[in-house]
C-alpha cells in the first residue's frame, strides 16, 4: 500500500526546497497487485520506486516487519548510492490494521528522532532540522527533530489533497527527497 498524503507531502517540500530535493522514491511492501500504487505515486510526482513484494497468499506483514524491511531499504540505499537518509515521511496508520505502529518502529530501529500525527511539516536542510506541527489533546505543539527523522502524516498535512489511500513510507534522503 502507499499513503499518497506521504507522497503529497514530498511533492509539497519539493516545491518549497526546489533544488535541495533531488529525487522523490516511494516504496511499497505487498503482493504483485501493489505496483500499482507505485504507478500512482510516480503520476504524482515520485521519481522512483522500490516494492518489496509478498506473496499473494502470505499472512500480512506486521508493523514490526514492515519496519525492518523499511530499514533494510534505507540501508541498501545507503550503501549503493554512499549518502544516508535524513527524512522519512510515512502514513500515521495503515488501512488494513489501522495499528498506527510502524512509523515509530521504525524511527527505534533506525535510532532516528521521530514526529506522529503531523499536520505541518517543514525541513531546514542546512541546520539538519525538522519543524513538526502535531495535535495533542487540547491543541498543537511544535517539535523540531534533528535529521535523520521519521515524520507520520495526518490528513491535515495536505488537507487540500484530497486523496484516502493510507499506508507504508516516503523518505527524504540528504539534500534529496527520496521515496522508497
Amino acid at each position: 500500500m502507499l499513503c499518497c498524503l506521504a507522497v503529497e507531502e514530498a511533492v509539497r517540500l519539493r516545491e518549497r526546497l526546489k533544488d535541495k530535493v533531488k529525487s522523490i522514491t516511494v516504496v511499497t511492501l505487498g503482493p504483485a497487485k501493489a505496483g500499482e500504487t507505485l504507478r500512482t505515486a510516480l503520476a504524482m510526482g515520485a521519481d522512483a520506486g522500490v516494492h518489496i513484494e509478498v506473496p499473494e497468499s502470505a499472512p500480512a506483514p506486521e508493523p514490526l516487519g514492515v519496519a525492518r524491511a523499511l530499514r533494510a531499504v534505507i540501508e541498501r540505499r545507503r550503501q549503493q548510492q554512499q549518502q544516508g537518509t535524513d527524512l522519512v515521511i510515512m502514513g500515521k496508520q495503515a488501512i488494513d490494521d489501522d495499528l498506527g505502529q510502524t512509523g515509530q518502529m521504525l524511527a527505534a530501529l533506525w535510532g532516528a528522532a521521530q514526529a506522529t500525527c503531523a499536520s505541518e511539516l517543514e525541513v531546514d536542510v542546512e541546520r539538519r532540522v525538522a519543524r513538526v506541527r502535531t495535535e495533542v489533546d487540547g491543541g498543537e505543539q511544535e517539535l523540531l527533530c534533528t535529521l535523520p527523522a521519521v515524520v507520520t502524516t495526518d490528513l491535515r498535512c495536505v488537507c487540500s489533497f484530497l486523496v484516502r489511500l493510507f499506508s507504508n513510507l516516503f523518505y527524504y534522503k540528504g539534500s534529496t527527497v527520496c521515496a522508497l
